[in-house]
């Protein structure tokens, strides 16, 4: 009877975490009379995909889509090099000063990123690179999170592994990249689907990195949908249907990677 419970209150809350994404995708599909006067119903009368034609005849979707692909493939592979290498550097290398830029990566981690933005819009101006490509990369090629889940995962590997490689004449960055590296797949999945789900869905900083329209990533270009940049009216259809539109990419990419992802983060909060 317990266990019947436990799973009845587990189902409840699923239904009610899940219930804004069918509304989100019902009314993707409705008519803008429809939607205005039915919103939260989730089975569209009449069924259209009238929506997903304005999104691409009449905005710019395409180009944000370019765009996003574009930024979120080079953050995430720059984070998961960058933040693997910092890292091994931080779990396995001893030098001075290695306690304190440990605490200070945690500290990084609790400051919110708010905090950080007119910081960064002042950086990016003074170095020439404000509302170019550039700026809307290098600002997040390291994560500190990242860095300090792949800390975390590098020292639970057996540093007998290490020296024996070390015997056999490899280097630091050989040792690295061909003995750890490749032990480190749970840990590099779970910083690869955290990577790419932030970049891709990284609003604030686009806000203060670029201004061209022709630089707008889907975040930012979504934002002006919603902000009414296509006319009076609620919109409901066009609005929702480009967030489902952005929402599908990171969606198939956890769902695909999940077990690696959940195993990931096991071994990477496991040891301190």
């Amino acid at each position: 009877m317990g266990t019947f419970l436990g799973y009845a209150v587990l189902v409840f809350f699923a239904l009610v975490f899940l219930y804004p994404f069918v509304i989100q995708t019902a009314n993707s599909f409705k008519t803008e009379a429809d939607a205005a006067a039915h919103p939260l119903s989730p089975v569209p009368d009449p069924f259209t995909t009238a929506a997903f034609t304005r999104i691409f005849d009449s905005t710019a979707f395409p180009l944000w889509i370019g765009n996003s692909i574009l930024v979120t493939l080079l953050i995430t592979v720059g984070r998961v090099f960058l933040d693997s290498l910092a890292g091994y550097a931080l779990a396995r290398l001893s030098f001075r000063g290695r306690g304190a830029v440990t605490a200070m990566i945690v500290a990084v981690m609790a400051v919110p990123g708010v905090v950080l933005l007119i910081p960064k819009f002042l950086v990016l101006n003074q170095l020439g690179i404000y509302n170019t490509y550039p700026a809307l990369v290098l600002p997040l090629l390291v994560d500190a999170a990242g860095v300090f889940i792949m800390r975390q995962f590098f020292l639970s590997v057996p540093p007998s592994l290490e020296e024996a490689a070390r015997m056999d004449g490899a280097g630091v960055f050989r040792t690295y990249w061909s003995i750890i590296l490749p032990m480190a797949r749970p840990a590099l999945i779970t910083l690869t689907i955290l990577s790419f789900q932030a970049s891709w869905n990284e609003f604030p900083h686009t806000v203060v990195a670029v201004q061209s329209p022709q630089l707008f990533t889907l975040p930012r270009g979504i934002a002006n949908l919603v902000s009414g940049s296509l006319g009076a009216g609620t919109q409901y259809p066009l609005k929702l249907g480009a967030a489902l539109l952005a929402t599908i990419p990171v969606a198939i990419i956890f769902v695909v990677f999940q077990r690696y992802f959940v195993r990931g983060a096991a071994e990477g909060a496991s040891k301190e």
